[in-house]
């Protein structure tokens, strides 16, 4: 069992995931953690299938509250959404915050684009690469460096325009990538991931360690890849580790072997949420 017994980064059958909260509290109590927070899909002004439903939301924060209250002596329960970045479309993330009383905010980047219109955004996540292949070539006629360069400087937007704690996934544009396009350690792409990672030193980010790739089998490493772990570990940049679970069987998949690769990038601590502070643990 890892060291790291909590998860921030969570959803449920609010958004896109499969289980209740309630099956996903338990299963944390079982696992002993010490600390959950969901952070189903912001609302989105479009109809899609991954996000929580604006009319949802109330029942969202009124069933994670009731949560919270009934397991209070067992575990910390916490509430937020991952805020989708969409350039001039999505609600400010302090909007957000505010309207729903959260507790932190996930901030990330998964429709490259600036259009209320989903047929108009590159959707660059989800379990099909040909998605991926598809808008490449609708939006950006198939040139992978424009393309990686939107979602930098879309990612670059969001840090610097929007309040929130934890930037989500944040080199994820690789994962369909599949070095077929482009490889890591072109200095083109290199450049852009550095600038956006001296953007989350600058504004006090913590970086998620992000494990979903590993365990869906869509991506052979952690978001972000090692290089950029031992760049963030030089900048000072604290560090969580996030299962992104869509299932109460993910809540900790792959944790130990992320806490190996923060090590091997020097890191010896990570972060985790209390009370609304982040509080340092040792790994």
């Amino acid at each position: 069992m890892t060291m790291q017994h909590f998860n921030l980064h969570t959803h449920s059958v609010y958004s896109d995931g499969k289980s209740q909260p309630r099956e996903i509290v338990e299963e944390a109590i079982q696992q002993g953690f010490t600390t959950l927070g969901f952070s189903e899909h912001s609302p989105l002004p479009f109809d899609n299938n991954f996000s929580v439903k604006e009319a949802d939301m109330p029942h969202y924060v009124a069933e994670i509250a009731q949560l919270k209250e009934e397991f209070k002596d067992k575990i910390d329960l916490y509430f937020a959404v991952e805020a989708d970045y969409i350039t001039g479309t999505s609600e400010r993330f302090a909007v957000t915050k505010e309207k729903y009383h959260l507790d932190y905010l996930i901030g990330g980047v998964h429709l490259v684009g600036q259009s209320a219109n989903p047929d108009e955004i590159w959707f660059i996540d989800g379990p099909k690469w040909e998605v991926y292949d598809e808008g490449l070539q609708k939006f950006f006629d198939g040139d992978i460096r424009r393309a990686v360069r939107r979602f930098y400087e879309q990612s670059n937007e969001m840090i610097e325009n929007e309040q929130f704690d934890i930037i989500a996934h944040f080199d994820k544009i690789k994962m369909h990538n599949r070095d077929r396009y482009f490889h890591e350690d072109e200095p083109w792409y290199r450049k852009l991931a550095l600038e956006t990672l001296d953007l989350i030193r600058e504004k006090g980010l913590v970086m998620e360690i992000n494990t979903r790739g590993i365990y869906k089998k869509r991506y052979n490493g952690f978001y972000p890849s090692l290089w950029l772990m031992e760049e963030a570990y030089k900048m000072g940049i604290p560090a969580i580790i996030s299962a992104d679970a869509h299932h109460f069987s993910e809540i900790s998949l792959e944790f130990e072997a992320a806490e190996e690769a923060l090590k091997k990038a020097g890191y010896r601590s990570v972060v985790n949420f209390k009370d609304g502070h982040w509080v340092e643990k040792i790994l």
